[in-house]
């Protein structure tokens, strides 16, 4: 129980932080995409300090076996940059580009009700599902598994 209250309340300052900072409103993100019009630089801050946490947080992590709640750390080992890497980064940018969501600040503006956020969630769910869908058919495994990788 312990566990879960402490992740509800890391994904509530996540998400406010979303908010706070206007990653939720898609006319601030398209805006900030947007380089050859009229551009708006503030999410470079917000991308700034994300990245400076980020820094800190890893090197934190890197040291530790287990996180503060007690459970495994599984930080990423592979460093390959493949077509996989590069087809998905294509596609993620192209949906953040085109929507002006990228999947947290969609879900906390679906939460608030916005309409077009709860659009582009059903289709990321749906692409998420056809992504495992195929994967599972080239791999040989039983569309009916359940259970991560």
């Amino acid at each position: 129980m312990k566990n879960r209250i402490s992740e509800f309340v890391v994904g509530l300052i996540f998400g406010l932080g979303l908010i706070v900072s206007g990653m939720t409103d898609p006319g601030k993100v398209l805006g900030f995409l947007d380089l050859a019009g009229l551009w708006d630089p503030s999410l470079a801050f917000v991308m700034g300090g994300a990245i400076a946490v980020g820094v800190f947080a890893f090197a934190v992590a890197k040291k530790r076996t287990t996180s503060f709640l007690g459970g495994a750390m599984h930080l990423p080992t592979s460093r390959d940059i493949d077509r996989r890497l590069v087809v998905g980064s294509l596609i993620f940018g192209a949906g953040w580009g085109i929507a002006g969501f990228c999947p947290g600040p969609a879900i906390v503006s679906a939460g608030a009700g916005q309409p077009k956020a709860i659009v582009f969630v059903i289709a990321m769910l749906a692409g998420m599902w056809l992504f495992e869908l195929v994967e599972r058919m080239s791999h040989g495994t039983p569309t009916t598994q359940t259970g991560g990788r």
